[in-house]
Formats: C-alpha cells, structure tokens, sequence
C-alpha cells in the first residue's frame, strides 16, 4: 500500500520512467517472447490517436474565438503571426539540418508496414488542393488534420463576424469541448506507463541494444535544434526590440522554472500575464492578447519535436526525403503544431499523428514517449519563452514599451 501511495503521488513523468523501466526489464527477461505484450502498446496509441483529432479541434477554435476585438487585434494579429510562422519555418529549416547531420534513425532497424513512399513530391497546386476539405465530414472520418486544421481557421475567421452574444456562445461551447477532450487525453496519457511499458519490454526483446544508441542520439538532435532555435529567437530579441537577451532571461527566468515542471504552457499562463506586466512593463491591452493567443501559436519547440520524429521514423526506414517532401514536412508541421493542446504530452499525441499522416509505422514514434517527459520539459520552455519574446517584439513595434540601454523601463 505504502508503494501504491509513493507511485501514485510521482509525477507522470517519474511514473513513465518507471514504466518504461519495468518494461525494459521485462524484455530482457522474455527476450523475442515480449512480442505478445505489443497489443497492449497497440491500444495505447490506438487511444492516443481516438482523442487527438477532435482535441486538435476544439483547441484551435476555442483559441479563435476568444478574439473579442477584430478590429484592435488586427494590427497585433497579423504582426505577431507573422513572427509565430517565421520562427517556426525557421526550428523547422534547423531540426531537419540538425537531424540529418546526425542521422539518429539510421542505426534503429525497425522495418514497420511504410504504405506510401514519401520520397514523391505531389505539385504545389495539388497540396494547395488536398488542404482545402470538400466535405469535412470525410475529413474527420479519415483522419486527415490538415484538412481540418483548415476548416477550424475558416470557421474561426467567420466567428468574428457573429453578433456578441452568439459568439460568447460558440466560444463557450468550444471551450467546453477543448476541456473535455483535455480531461480524456489526460486519462489517456495516465495509461502511458502501461501501454509504453508494454513497448518497451517489446522492443527491448525484439530488437535489443539497436534501440539505446538511436534513442540518445535522438535527445542530443532535439536538444542541439533547440539551442541553435533559442540562439535565433534571442538574436531577433535584440536586433529588432533592442532588449538584451540577459535582462530578458533575469526578469523571465522563474517562467521557465514553471514550464519545465509542469510541462503546460497552459499552466503557465498566469504566471506569464504577471511577470510581462509587473517585470517587462508591457500594458495589459497587449499581452492581455498575445500571451493567450500564443499558447494556441507559439510551437516552436513543438515544430522542432515533429520534424525530428517524422525524420527519425523516416531514417529507420531507409527513406530519403527530396527537397519537395521537406516542403511539405514544413507545411504540414506548421498546421499540426498549431494545433497541438498546451497540455503535457500533447506534443506527442500530435507527432503520432504527424507520422501516421505520412504512412511510416507509429510505433517507432511511441517509442520515443518513454523519453519524452525530458522532451517536452524543453519544448514547452522555447514554446513559452518565444511567446514571451513575441510579445516584447510586437509591444516594441506598437511604441507600447520603452527601452534604454536594452533595458525595458516603464512609460514616463
């Protein structure tokens, strides 16, 4: 009971380590025999892949539709969505270069059910098509989240033409169902230690040692894609807010402190309202707008996540993805990440997505779950700290702050 009692009160991350452990052990005992525990694993990511298509949804509209204001918000919208795609495009351009630098994949032999070859490249026009749905219905049935990531924007920008009280009321119902959907993801990532125990302790009897090198190697390209993409985001701090990055990080730190443990940009919020009002003098009018709406756009840490799981399930396949395909990764990463909940473990619920989406086995990606605890600490981190950084930007473009000496002082 006393066992129970200490696991229960671990965090999910402790409990998945646990897990996985277990796991690993397990397999070494039962060796090749540990392939009859994989449908355990299989239900988990079949859950996994149940909850994250409407999750992906509700969380993208009822970020929309709290948008009160269109005609305030313009300006700050269009300027800080351009800064949100541009950081973006550029953890992208970096984690593909950092990952095939590396190659993390190319000693994990796992030779998964590839159903399409994703070295082709379809033209332009025909992704411009096949992103815009004919029946959003089909759209939710197949899965597809591009499609209705698309759909959610458009029915988003149409929630801005409602009347006040009706707006209130679609936003409330979206709200309702983002949280909801949050509430059985969490049940569902409750399960993790079991369902990636139980593959762990299969790959580790199927395929042994192939899987610690690739897997170390994996974390070393995340982590070095984040550093090159924190090096950018501090550069365009500087070069276009004049603010220096060091008085930034000292008024800014105890955020980060937040977002590693709890891994939620969601949880952070608060947090982050206060420190950009009281510690970087930025008038609530802003950040009271661009700090939620970042919670929902500021993936950066998200976008780096997702290319390096696609690129490692592609390496361990053998596949070489052309420049074309690169293209695609990167616009189809942009929807995905932005769609992606705010919650802990959200980010993996959205790379299993992202790889089914391009027909490569997703086991190879839940693999990476048992890991992804150390993962998503640092994702969340550059996620809400660029959000931070594009908030000061946008207030530096407005004249909404005042800056000495890369100093942000208060308004005379």
């Amino acid at each position: 009971m006393g066992v129970w009692r200490w696991y229960r009160d671990r965090s999910i991350g402790t409990r998945i380590f646990l897990g996985m452990a277990v796991g690993a052990v397990i397999g070494l005992v039962m060796g090749p025999a540990a392939d009859n525990l994989k449908p355990i694993g299989d239900i988990f990511i079949r859950l996994l892949l149940m909850a994250a298509i409407p999750l992906i949804f509700f969380t993208l509209m009822s970020g929309l539709t709290t948008i009160k204001d269109a005609g305030f918000v313009g300006r700050l919208t269009v300027r800080i969505l351009v800064y949100y795609v541009l950081t973006s495009i550029i953890a992208f351009v970096i984690a593909i270069v950092v990952m095939n630098l590396f190659q993390p994949g190319a000693g994990f032999d796992l030779k998964g059910d590839v159903k399409t070859p994703i070295g082709q490249m379809p033209s332009l026009m025909n992704v411009l098509i096949a992103i815009v749905p004919s029946n959003i219905v089909e759209a939710f049935v197949k899965g597809d989240v591009t499609q209705i990531v698309v759909f959610g924007v458009l029915l988003g920008i149409a929630s801005l033409l409602l009347d006040a009280g009706t707006k209130m009321r679609v936003a409330a119902f979206f709200e309702t169902g983002r949280k909801l959907f949050m509430r059985l993801v969490a049940i569902i990532i409750a399960l993790a230690p079991i369902g990636l125990g139980a593959l762990t302790a299969y790959s580790v009897g199927v395929y042994g040692s192939k899987i610690a090198g690739p897997l170390l190697k994996f974390i070393g390209a995340v982590y070095l894609s984040q550093l090159g993409t924190f090096v950018v985001i501090m550069a365009l701090l500087y070069a276009i807010a004049r603010v220096s990055p060091v008085f930034f990080l000292k008024r800014t730190y105890p955020l980060y402190l937040t977002t590693a443990g709890t891994t939620s940009s969601l949880a952070s919020l608060a947090q982050a309202l206060d420190l950009a009002e009281e510690k970087l003098h930025i008038p609530r009018a802003v950040c009271g707008f661009t700090l939620p709406f970042g919670v929902q756009f500021t993936k950066d840490g998200t976008a780096i996540f997702l290319a390096c799981i696609l690129l490692f399930a592609a390496q361990s396949q053998g596949q070489d993805l052309a420049l074309g395909t690169i293209v695609v990764i990167v616009l189809t990463g942009l929807l995905l990440a932005t769609g992606s909940g705010g919650v802990p473990g959200g980010g993996l619920v959205v790379g299993l997505v992202f790889v089914k989406a391009f027909g490569l086995p997703v086991e190879i990606a839940v693999l990476i779950g048992g890991i992804y605890h150390l993962l998503d600490m640092t994702n969340t981190t550059l996620n809400v700290m660029n959000d931070m950084v594009a908030t000061v930007i946008v207030s530096r473009l407005e004249g909404a702050i005042r800056v000495e000496n890369g100093a942000i002082v208060p308004q005379v």
